[in-house]
């Protein structure tokens, strides 16, 4: 079960671009473990992510204007 922000990504690739699709998903979540597991055919990988996204950018105050 996912605690409350979190969500499961799945996603079937070949094992090539494991590295380079975790690496992706870890640049734009917060990623927990990799489960990873071949496809039926086995000539695919698929792999679970626990992720969840990141917080909101901190609001900026306005400008102060000095004319």
């Amino acid at each position: 079960m996912n605690r409350p922000g979190t969500f499961e990504i799945r996603v079937i690739c070949v094992p090539e671009q494991v590295d380079r699709v975790t690496a992706a998903l870890a640049d734009a979540f917060t990623t927990g473990p990799l489960r990873a597991y071949p496809t039926r055919d086995r000539t695919r990988v698929r792999l679970y992510l626990t992720a969840m996204a990141p917080a909101p950018a901190p609001a900026l105050p306005p400008a102060v204007s000095d004319r």
